[in-house]
């Protein structure tokens, strides 16, 4: 019988955040002005930005596999929906205080919510070939259409915009969903892979990834404000 975790899928989840941290220490570097990085335009970050929400939507696909497969009920989901959701609501109000004019209207915790959402009231029940098809084109709409409709806050969820918005961090349902698509047939379509031994201290870390998330930059960026007032 399946579980509705697996040490490894954790692990992997892990391994992203601790990639995560080390990312937003060098951001947080560069707002103080202790390096000087572009983290907007350089691909040198861009990438590891696109591969580091990635490899978390993947994670979240293939978790929602396993807890599918494993018969998890629905107020479980909900409860850790909750928890997602409301997360994301204190990440947009922290961040009107810490970035006025860039504030995070819709970023990675948005994006899962409303992914979630989506995925385990309809799309989940689709074939693996009609999923591979809407990831397909998830990742490939953006490319070829936008429209300034998609522009405002209210609207640039979807993801069709014709420019990237002001804000610190922006994961929209378009082409990001694709991904978690993908780590959903993989795990449904392969669940062995996730099977069998897997580094502890990350597979630990990635079973409180959520929580990490929250804490982790208040943490470093209080850290850096120390080490600037003493100096």
């Amino acid at each position: 019988m399946l579980h509705a975790r697996s040490d490894r899928l954790d692990a992997l989840r892990g391994a992203a955040i601790v990639w995560m941290a080390a990312y937003h220490f060098c951001f947080d570097l560069n707002h103080f002005g202790w390096i000087r990085q572009d983290f907007y335009r350089d691909p040198v970050w861009t990438w590891q930005r696109t591969c580091i929400v990635s490899l978390f939507l993947f994670c979240a696909g293939g978790g929602q596999a396993l807890a599918v497969a494993a018969g998890q009920r629905a107020g479980r989901f909900w409860r850790r929906w909750a928890q997602v959701a409301g997360c994301a609501l204190l990440v947009t109000l922290s961040s009107r205080v810490m970035f006025p004019d860039s504030w995070i209207s819709f970023g990675v915790l948005h994006g899962i919510a409303v992914m979630l959402v989506l995925l385990r009231l309809g799309l989940a029940r689709l074939p693996d070939a009609a999923l591979l098809a809407l990831a397909a084109a998830a990742i490939a709409l953006p490319r070829f259409v936008q429209h300034p409709w998609f522009d405002s806050r209210w609207t640039d969820w979807v993801g069709l915009v014709t420019h990237k918005p002001v804000t610190e961090d922006y994961v929209p349902l378009l082409p990001w969903i694709g991904l978690m698509l993908l780590g959903f047939v993989v795990t449904r379509r392969w669940p062995r892979l996730w099977q069998g031994p897997a580094p502890a201290p990350l597979a630990v870390l990635g079973r409180w990834s959520l929580s990490f998330y929250m804490v982790h930059q208040p943490v470093l960026i209080g850290a850096l404000m120390a080490v600037q007032f003493v100096r």
